[in-house]
């Protein structure tokens, strides 16, 4: 026994009924919601990433939820440094925090802890590409093996962006990405309950994710792209606009693609994702496992998800 508040991590695929289990929680426990979910913390985009509505959010507040314009770049460290925070903030007011979301890295962060690396800095960036531009990144990469043969080892010489990534955290802190990696700040101070939500079969899964990504064209997905798009500033290289469903309207929306293989990609790409979450999920370690509330018995398999938490959680 330890004597560290508690915290409840709720992990699933998308569409697997994290939210509504959620909110339940929250109506019937003394808990409150940060959003582990790296689509939504943008502003402006609710439809594509099944942002919870303002009725739901009037039911149970979510922390983390439309923290950032879409033209900011967010990182698994940001994340942590602002979860630890919250959930610091609302142990002390007496609550439970519940970290609700399916972006595995970040619960991953949190769990395992980050390796304490330097922030990009642009003008080291800069010229590491002028670098390359003048003799190529073999070159850079041949740089890279003598400093750090580790990581050149594993860093291919055709993969600019972590090749890049390496040497401009050696020219920053003096010390190689291997060196700083082996030094991890996992100071966890919560006695951490994991549950994972998903349907016993993956064809309801895939069928849930259909029927959400059609129903998100209805509520008016591509408009909520265009306007994105019609700002001019974003573009398909930032993360907001890389996440599963805007990279396909945003396609289309660009006269790439028509308007069925949009459909068609955003479908797949959703359960590419899906299957990428499953995959983490396989190998966590310490789950507790729920199952999605479908059809006649929704509602009783619910009641049951929340009681297993309860008398698992105390």
């Amino acid at each position: 026994m330890n004597n560290l508040p508690k915290a409840i991590f709720l992990m699933g695929p998308t569409a697997s009924g994290k939210t509504e289990l959620a909110i339940r929680l929250v109506e019937q426990h003394n808990c409150e919601i940060i959003s582990v979910d790296s689509a939504l913390i943008y502003r402006g985009m609710d439809i594509g990433s099944a942002k919870p509505n303002a009725q739901e959010q009037a039911r149970a507040p979510h922390h983390l939820i439309d923290i950032l314009d879409p033209s900011v770049a967010y990182s698994a460290a940001d994340f942590r440094a602002d979860a630890l925070k919250l959930m610091g903030e609302i142990s002390a007011r007496g609550k439970t925090p519940l970290l609700v979301g399916g972006t595995m890295l970040y619960f991953k962060a949190l769990i395992d802890g980050l390796s304490p690396l330097p922030a990009s800095q642009p003008a080291i960036r800069a010229e590491i590409e002028a670098q390359a531009q003048e003799h190529g990144w073999q070159w850079l990469h041949d740089e890279l093996a003598k400093i750090d043969p580790v990581s050149a080892k594993r860093i291919h010489p055709n993969d600019p962006q972590r090749l890049s990534r390496a040497l401009e955290v050696y020219r920053i802190s003096g010390q190689s990405l291997t060196e700083l990696s082996t030094t991890i700040d996992n100071e966890l101070p919560f006695d951490v309950v994991q549950f994972a939500i998903y349907p016993e079969e993956r064809s309801e899964l895939h069928h849930r994710i259909e029927l959400r990504f059609k129903q998100m064209l209805e509520l008016g997905f591509e408009q909520e792209v265009k306007a994105l798009y019609d700002r001019g500033d974003l573009h398909v290289d930032l993360p907001s606009v890389r996440c599963v469903g805007y990279r396909q309207m945003w396609e289309y929306i660009d006269g790439g693609i028509d308007h069925d293989e949009m459909v068609f990609r955003g479908v797949v790409a959703t359960r590419q994702l899906a299957k990428r979450q499953m995959t983490w999920l396989r190998s966590w370690k310490n789950l507790n496992r729920l199952y999605t509330p479908i059809g006649e018995n929704s509602e009783e398999i619910l009641l049951q998800n929340i009681e297993k938490i309860r008398s698992i959680v105390g």
